[in-house]
């Protein structure tokens, strides 16, 4: 098994988190919660499942945790990256 693998899932897994952070807190709020599954290809060409999901968070209050999980298909090794978007004041 390649040792670039853990890497090219993790710097996936970042790219969707930014990509899934760059809406606007209204948008965000609009679709919460949500999630999806969808294929994609890593930077090394990888065949991978990413899973993104916006869901509320507990703290603090009435903020949105947005996860992404990469993985590879059928296997337990992946990637997570999450983040807690505050409301906008």
């Amino acid at each position: 098994m390649s040792t670039e693998r853990p890497d090219d899932l993790s710097a996936l897994a970042i790219e969707e988190l930014d990509a899934a952070c760059a809406l606007s807190w209204a948008e965000m709020k609009r679709i919460t919660p949500w999630g999806d599954t969808y294929g994609g290809l890593t930077a090394g060409g990888l065949e991978v499942e990413v899973e993104r999901r916006y869901i509320w968070a507990h703290q603090p209050e009435g903020s949105i945790a947005i996860e992404v999980e990469v993985r590879l298909p059928g296997t337990r090794q992946g990637a997570e990256a999450r983040a807690v978007i505050e409301p906008s004041r």
